[in-house]
């Protein structure tokens, strides 16, 4: 199984997952942070360094959207990990619990590391690229700057859940928490953009003719059973989906995630296909509207 199957089953499982992360008294408390911070025993300097990035881009996220949710942030050992994460057989996948609490590893693991392909059997510039992107002080690779990345898209969510938006699509709210991710990172970060686009590129290159579902109107009628039954398939499309919000952050600007937010928030009815196109076209970013007019001409290419 190719490495990014794993990747996007373990996003699968997630929404199979009741929600039941839950703050204990034997995790440790770091203050001083916006989000509520626990940690297990011996990660304070991984907590730190965690809880300091979420500080930045919760205050971004909150100035460009006039919003601030409520989180609670654990980092977790493998040991700690069993007992309070809602997917306790994937170590190492960042992700949202209760629209409220974030969860995230303490350590690097076999999950993270068993996404770097063989580099001798990749091109030499791409190898290049990935050792470049995905290398460690100590020289090793792994796929942590990418899954720490995920973290701020699992953030992204808490916004549009707790202020109550309807996303119209189920599709848009992933976009949607891409487009705030990505320009996070190309405003505050531009040197982490190659550890977050890499691996959508690598995704999308192979083409999707081994899938059976790749339209918008498929994942949206049929999210869970893609999800759960069609792994790979759901990875493609989250792969997608982070390329757009490339696009959609080069053409629009660093306020395009709060046009689409607006635009969103001023529509609390459930638009057909058309009606969404215009609502986006016309209050967020022609892009926006380009994406999903121009999806299945994408997917042929």
């Amino acid at each position: 199984m190719k490495p990014y199957i794993l990747l996007f089953s373990a996003f699968a499982l997630l929404l199979a997952q009741p929600a039941r992360a839950q703050k204990s008294n034997q995790l440790k408390s770091l203050q001083g942070h916006t989000a509520q911070v626990y940690y297990s025993h011996g990660h304070e300097q991984r907590a730190q360094s965690i809880a300091q990035r979420i500080d930045k881009a919760m205050t971004y996220y909150q100035q460009l959207l006039g919003f601030k949710p409520t989180v609670t942030l654990l980092i977790l050992s493998p040991a700690d990990w069993t007992k309070y994460s809602t997917v306790p057989v994937v170590y190492g996948m960042p992700h949202y619990a209760d629209d409220k609490i974030l969860v995230m590893a303490a350590e690097d693991n076999p999950f993270w590391r068993s996404f770097i392909p063989p580099l001798e059997q990749l091109p030499q510039d791409l190898g290049q690229q990935i050792r470049a992107a995905y290398q460690d002080s100590k020289g090793n690779l792994s796929m942590q700057p990418f899954f720490d990345l995920l973290a701020l898209h699992e953030l992204g969510h808490a916004f549009h859940f707790q202020a109550g938006l309807n996303m119209q699509r189920k599709w848009m709210g992933e976009l949607f928490a891409n487009t705030l991710l990505h320009t996070y990172v190309a405003e505050n970060e531009p040197e982490s953009l190659p550890a977050l686009t890499l691996f959508p590129r690598m995704v999308v290159s192979s083409g999707a003719k081994e899938y059976t579902y790749t339209s918008l109107q498929d994942v949206d009628q049929r999210y869970d059973e893609i999800g759960q039954q069609h792994p790979k398939n759901y990875g493609w499309y989250q792969s997608r989906w982070h390329m757009a919000a490339g696009t959609i952050y080069d053409t629009g600007g660093k306020l395009v995630g709060r046009k689409m937010w607006d635009a969103l928030k001023s529509s609390q009815v459930n638009l057909t296909d058309e009606q969404l196109i215009s609502l986006l076209e016309n209050d967020a970013n022609k892009s926006v509207a380009d994406m999903m007019r121009n999806w299945d001409k994408e997917t042929l290419k």
